[in-house]
């Protein structure tokens, strides 16, 4: 998908929903945002830098993108030693976000065995590693059990207390509506626009309804 003008911010201390139809060009974002891809013109910056010119850029953005993004043979605890390593930061930092993460018991175990729900909390706990101060999380609710999904929901709010810039993906507009405190919504390629999320829920009833009226016929043909 190509990105036209893609504009927005997402501010410290709340949770921005970043929301459109499929390829609406979200991913496309991220990926530039992070140097994955490369954009033509225009410019995609952390606290004012690009992500590629970060020193240990997993201190100033944490980012899940791809849950399978990982060494299928290494151990996630492996998994998060090897990432920790490559970014300067002390090896007893991998053990306190397994332990936010609920991942201790099952740290040795091959990732490669690990279900989708666990793949995505360990995602969580590369993305802690660094204790950014902005994250970005594309469809972090995909495959956690409602169990999960509450403690997701309860992670989100307090990294966002805790004054970090969330930057959330997500098509679960029940689970933005009860966390987001902004929302970006997108289509073809641009920001359509962008609330917050208490202006939305008034004018149109719920987060469902204003992504149903302003990304009606936005997204990419099938």
């Amino acid at each position: 998908m190509a990105l036209d003008g893609m504009t927005f911010t997402a501010a410290p201390g709340v949770v921005t929903g970043f929301v459109g139809p499929n390829g609406a060009g979200k991913s496309t974002t991220m990926r530039v945002l992070l140097g994955l891809d490369a954009a033509d013109r225009g410019t995609a910056t952390v606290g004012g830098r690009r992500y590629r010119d970060l020193p240990n850029p997993l201190t100033h953005l944490g980012a899940l993108i791809d849950a399978n993004a990982l060494h299928p043979a290494r151990s996630g605890r492996n998994h998060l030693l090897w990432l920790a390593h490559s970014q300067g930061i002390d090896a007893k930092r991998v053990d306190e976000v397994l332990d936010m993460t609920g991942l201790r018991t099952v740290a040795r175990r091959r990732a490669g065995g690990y279900s989708l729900g666990m793949r995505q909390r360990l995602g969580i706990s590369a993305a802690l590693l660094g204790d950014p101060p902005a994250l970005m999380l594309d469809e972090p609710f995909n495959g956690l059990d409602p169990e999960g999904i509450v403690w997701m929901r309860d992670l989100l709010r307090t990294l966002a207390a805790e004054g970090r810039a969330v930057l959330v993906s997500s098509h679960l507009m029940s689970e933005l509506q009860d966390i987001a405190g902004h929302v970006v919504f997108v289509g073809r390629g641009r920001a359509i626009k962008e609330a917050a999320k208490d202006e939305l829920t008034i004018r149109y009833g719920s987060l469902e309804a204003a992504y149903l009226e302003l990304t009606r016929g936005e997204g990419a043909l099938k």
